[in-house]
């Protein structure tokens, strides 16, 4: 069966939370169900899938503020990585973003998770110098 990149629809989250958890990217300060229901309140079609018929095998969730594009929720199911299903989403992710009109896209990568830095090192990215600073405005827990 073929593999199909398009956008989140409703009936997709059950199956997209369960992946991220499945993927290690939840957080219990982050609810994911919030998550996806704020982006999909600002950029609907800029949360994608990977959809093997009704299976969800993969998800990235991308933003535009105006300035940068960002990434988030890179995922692939655990028994489907190396399949190419990342790179697609990412591949897909940019061109929407690049329609957009956006002129680079960013990514949030957790310091000691070098698998990912040098999966991103291979797609092209580049490691920036700049820190990060956050602050909670609303709690999800």
């Amino acid at each position: 069966m073929t593999i199909e990149i398009r956008s989140f629809r409703p009936s997709d989250q059950d199956q997209v939370v369960s992946l991220w958890h499945a993927a290690g990217l939840t957080r219990p300060w982050n609810d994911p169900v919030k998550d996806i229901e704020r982006a999909r309140a600002v950029w609907p079609e800029l949360l994608l899938v990977a959809a093997e018929g009704e299976l969800i095998v993969g998800s990235v969730m991308a933003g535009y503020d105006g300035h940068r594009g960002w990434l988030y929720y890179l995922a692939s199911a655990p028994d489907r990585r190396g399949a190419g299903i990342g790179r697609r989403l990412v591949a897909e992710a940019e061109a929407r973003l690049e329609a957009l009109g956006c002129p680079k896209v960013m990514l949030m990568v957790r310091a000691d998770n070098e698998r990912v830095l040098e999966y991103y090192d291979a797609a092209g990215y580049t490691r920036e110098t700049s820190r990060l600073t956050g602050r909670r405005l609303i709690a999800d827990h």
